[in-house]
């Protein structure tokens, strides 16, 4: 059996740029950032951001123009593909790796503070529900690899 799914809860780092394919369909190209924090052995707090290339197609695609904006969290689940173009300038051969959604989740709206979630695909329940942007309290504590069971 094979899988290729992810999913991403991040930020985005710029509004979705619409375009239409010359078969008419939407397609939107987005930027989504996310935020990866820990300790290291001295104690001292790490943090590391990952940034994540989106596609959305269709009536989705329409959508997530229309609501989504510059740093609003969004919750993307999709699969992973990579695309490769030869440049005609350099005449080097390109490549990209994107998130291609299934499914686009808009986190609440900046300064909201409500929690709600807005869905593309569906109605949304609260165990859906991305998590605010707000800040995470991460415990304290070291986790020994030993004493994980497997």
């Amino acid at each position: 059996m094979y899988l290729n799914k992810a999913i991403v809860i991040g930020n985005l780092t710029r509004d979705p740029e619409l375009r239409s394919l010359p078969s008419g369909a939407a397609v939107v190209t987005m930027a989504v950032a996310t935020n990866r924090v820990w300790k290291d052995k001295e104690g001292r707090k790490q943090e590391d951001v990952q940034y994540h290339n989106i596609v959305v197609f269709g009536k989705q695609a329409e959508t997530s123009a229309q609501y989504l904006k510059k740093g609003q969290s969004v919750l993307i689940e999709g699969r992973m593909q990579t695309r490769s173009w030869d440049d005609k300038s350099t005449g080097e051969k390109k490549y990209r790796t994107e998130i291609v959604a299934d499914r686009v989740q808009f986190g609440p709206k900046s300064g909201s503070g409500t929690g709600e979630v807005a869905s593309v695909r569906g109605k949304s329940t609260p165990e859906e529900a991305a998590p605010s942007a707000g800040a995470i309290d991460y415990p304290d504590e070291q986790v020994n690899p030993e004493d994980i069971p497997f």
